[in-house]
């Protein structure tokens, strides 16, 4: 893709996000740092960050194009629907993979 910037304009950008970026990260490592106990509700609230963040990435692989019946009869979703179930019943990370795995290949040789 090209654009009308010039390179100094596209490396000024990533260097400038770099360096946000880098901020951010330091500032809770300064912040932690000089705060003795982290607060009760700051603790809670972080233990939903994990959750939050693999959710984020995972679902929009798994939101259908078209809100069919046939869009949601994909191989992918069905792969989904096995992991979920197997996280679900056994909580173990290994089975959740090993459901969601065997869901979507035999979805996929079925469909």
């Amino acid at each position: 893709m090209t654009t009308s910037y010039g390179p100094l304009s596209v490396w000024a950008v990533v260097v400038a996000g770099g360096l946000a970026t880098f901020a951010i990260r330091l500032s809770f490592i300064h912040l932690f740092g000089r705060v003795d106990e982290v607060p009760p509700w700051l603790k809670r609230a972080l233990t939903y960050v994990p959750p939050a963040v693999l959710a984020a990435l995972v679902a929009p692989d798994f939101a259908p194009a078209a809100p069919t019946p046939a869009a949601v009869l994909t191989p992918e979703i069905l792969g989904g629907a096995a992991a979920v179930l197997a996280a679900w019943r056994t909580r173990d990370v290994l089975w959740t993979v090993a459901a969601g795995m065997a869901g979507l290949h035999l979805a996929r040789f079925l469909l």
